[in-house]
């Protein structure tokens, strides 16, 4: 009785000074009220067992998604077919339900963050861009669509081979320009051929909380574990996220995750990135991660859903048709 009642008062004042007690023969945290395989992080720390806790310092509450398409355009700059051979349309609204379904998750476990969806749509006919908004009428979200014509920038990016190419090289910057100008505390650039685990958003919020930290310094993330990452002998730094691990990563396709400080402090990249087709693509933004660590799952949060044989596309241990079926909108 009386250790009974000594424990109670310790539990009480461990709580109070905002430590933590593990109960490893129960397998349970008294001070937090749950099991140990539940998830132990609150608002205020990231708790990872057996690594224990990061005091939070740099919280999210805002966050900008800024879905990128075009429906017209089968796989840009390549004759190929995509895994399960479908029209493009496809694999935009599975992408576009996927990150849905993402989003609720988020907002289901962080409810005082601010999420703001808009899609920036290339050209896409009046049927393709009715089943978006149907389908994002369907959701409840805040959202937008903005019809985006390539015209706008005609005085700024160089004269390209093709009007496929000035579309996406224009498209990309207006993406880059509303992100610059919402202010938002993070954005998501996305791209329309991912299709994204339901935790994906949450986890990588949580482990930009959780990394950024850690370090005292703002991250890049990129939400996909490309195959060509895996194609040379590079060292990589290894991290822990929220409840996966992370790797460090010098590249990236145009779906990442930046903070609105990166974008203020590098806006010369990123608008150079667009003025031209480089190669790689993603020229300018591969520059900024010499300069800032930029980080990405392993195991794939999101998949990009292209050719089967293609370095660029398919992340390796997923269940790729598993995950489609998941998306299906219908």
């Amino acid at each position: 009785m009386k250790k009974s009642i000594i424990k109670k008062i310790f539990i009480k004042i461990s709580k109070f000074l905002g430590y933590e007690i593990i109960d490893q023969n129960e397998f349970y945290s008294p001070t937090l009220n749950k099991e140990l395989n539940e998830n132990l992080s609150s608002i205020s720390k990231s708790i990872v067992l057996p690594m224990g806790e990061v005091n939070l310092t740099r919280k999210v509450k805002s966050l900008l998604i800024l879905f990128r398409t075009n429906t017209n355009v089968e796989i840009w700059d390549q004759n190929r077919k995509r895994i399960f051979e479908n029209p493009k349309i496809e694999y935009v609204l599975r992408s576009l339900f996927s990150l849905i379904k993402s989003i609720k998750k988020l907002n289901e476990q962080n409810k005082d963050i601010e999420v703001i969806l808009k899609v920036v749509d290339d050209n896409s006919n009046e049927e393709n861009l009715k089943k978006i908004k149907n389908l994002l009428l369907l959701s409840s979200l805040n959202f937008e669509i903005i019809n985006h014509s390539f015209k706008d920038h005609k005085n700024f990016i160089k004269e390209q081979k093709s009007e496929e190419t000035f579309a996406n090289l224009s498209s990309l910057l207006k993406c880059f320009e509303l992100g610059k100008s919402e202010g938002k505390d993070l954005i998501f650039f996305v791209e329309d051929d991912y299709l994204h685990f339901e935790e994906s958003l949450e986890e990588m919020v949580s482990t930009y909380e959780r990394i950024t930290s850690q370090l005292n310094k703002d991250i890049f993330m990129c939400p996909s574990d490309y195959p060509y990452l895996y194609m040379n002998n590079e060292k990589t730094s290894l991290l822990l996220g929220s409840k996966r691990h992370w790797r460090s990563i010098n590249k990236t396709l145009c779906t990442f995750l930046a903070p609105i400080s990166f974008i203020d402090k590098y806006w010369d990249n990123f608008k150079k990135n667009c003025q031209d087709r480089h190669d790689p693509f993603e020229k300018y933004l591969n520059e900024l991660y010499e300069k800032e660590l930029c980080i990405s799952p392993v195991k794939s949060l999101s998949v990009h859903f292209a050719n089967i044989n293609s370095s660029y596309g398919l992340s390796p241990y997923i269940n790729y048709k598993a995950l489609w079926e998941d998306n299906n909108y219908d």
